[in-house]
């Protein structure tokens, strides 16, 4: 008989970890680019250099190509983990408030674990729920719910931002019956693959207006590792987590995103830290393992 008990697999939360950290430092990176170009250009740049990238090592490690028959749902996690997560989050960003963004980010593990239960992925129990609601409630208190704004100005880019999170959300949802079948690195190369034509169709008049031969040596290094780490490795990382976890876990670990960039600001920016980061992180630590321990891998024990 299997095993019931939930088996703690310390390399995902590992790989969730550094997830969650080097995408604190896209935050950071990402304000000294865009002072010198244009959001939709950075888009471009992310997808025009992770693509190949991806598709090469998924072809060098993998040794595999998608059926026919799994390029409509590639093409879907595409849209919504790549163009729609992109995009939305930029148009969003230009009509509501930075503050407003931070904020409404910690849904995404809400949709997720709706998403999940509705289509059947996961088992929606009280333990998963409790530690979502902890994870959440402690992003909030780091980031002080008072402080968001609402009103004619802001109300289109609030939605937008809740869209963007509503479709990264079903993008974690959605990748789990895709990688039973594929290798994470062939599902994240090829959705990619497809959600970068989106991505440039919108944004390449933006990409070609910068002049790149012009932009400083720091900046192309901030856009190197933009590229290569909160992206390309990022992405591998998030749905091999998704692959040996679950959806909901992934998802929560996001709430660690605004203590990650605030800590990362205090040090190269000497931004300061919010009194209220030690008990946001406590409720964020207890929301995860209540996460973990709601995970009940099948047979009992991680994949290997």
């Amino acid at each position: 008989m299997p095993n019931s008990r939930p088996t703690f697999d310390w390399k995902v939360h590992l790989s969730q970890i550094f997830v969650q950290i080097s995408f604190g430092g896209f935050h950071v990176a990402g304000k000294s680019i865009l002072s010198h170009m244009p959001p939709l250009a950075l888009g471009c740049a992310r997808v025009i250099g992770a693509t190949p990238l991806l598709l090469l090592l998924a072809f060098l490690i993998d040794r595999r190509l998608p059926e026919k028959r799994d390029l409509p749902r590639l093409a879907l996690l595409g849209f919504l983990g790549v163009f729609a997560n992109q995009v939305l989050f930029i148009f969003g960003l230009k009509f509501t408030t930075a503050t407003n963004a931070g904020i409404l980010m910690p849904s995404i593990p809400i949709f997720a674990v709706a998403a999940g239960a509705l289509l059947g992925v996961e088992r929606l129990d009280r333990r998963r729920i409790l530690g979502i609601a902890l994870a959440v409630a402690g992003a909030l208190v780091m980031l002080d719910p008072m402080r968001f704004q609402q009103n004619g100005r802001t109300l289109l880019g609030n939605v937008l931002l809740l869209a963007n999170c509503l479709a990264y959300g079903i993008f974690l949802v959605l990748q789990r019956p895709m990688l039973k079948r594929l290798p994470p690195l062939t599902v994240i190369a090829w959705s990619f693959f497809f959600g970068a034509i989106g991505v440039l169709l919108v944004g390449m008049r933006d990409f070609r207006a910068v002049d790149w031969a012009d932009l400083p040596g720091v900046v192309h290094a901030q856009l190197a590792y933009i590229v290569i780490v909160p992206t390309a490795i990022n992405y591998a990382l998030n749905s091999w987590s998704v692959q040996r976890s679950s959806p909901s876990l992934v998802a929560t670990y996001t709430t660690l995103q605004p203590l990650t960039a605030a800590s990362l600001a205090a040090f190269f920016l000497h931004e300061r830290l919010s009194p209220n980061g030690a008990f946001g992180f406590l409720l964020i630590v207890a929301g995860l393992i209540a996460v973990t321990r709601a995970d009940r891998p099948e047979g009992g024990s991680a994949p290997r």
